[in-house]
């Protein structure tokens, strides 16, 4: 994966992604990230009930297909 560490638009960030497994997947589509402010607002914000989990992203990037992704850093908590 290339990662333009110069570029404005695509940085890491904290947000809450929404995911039925998360150990599995390592790049999430735009509609499945709600980006938040800190890490403890997204452990605040997640809920594991509705298959929310806190992670620190990095994107957004276009992906092959054309659509907008963000690439999981780590997960939080």
């Amino acid at each position: 994966m290339f990662l333009d560490t110069e570029s404005q638009a695509t940085q890491e960030r904290w947000a809450v992604v929404q995911t039925p497994k998360p150990q599995r997947k390592k790049r999430f589509s735009e509609s499945c990230v709600r980006l938040v402010a800190s890490e403890a607002d997204a452990v605040a914000e997640a809920d594991a009930g509705k298959n929310e989990y806190p992670a620190r992203v990095y994107g957004p990037s276009k992906s092959s297909e054309g659509l907008r992704v963000y690439y999981l850093v780590r997960w939080a908590g």
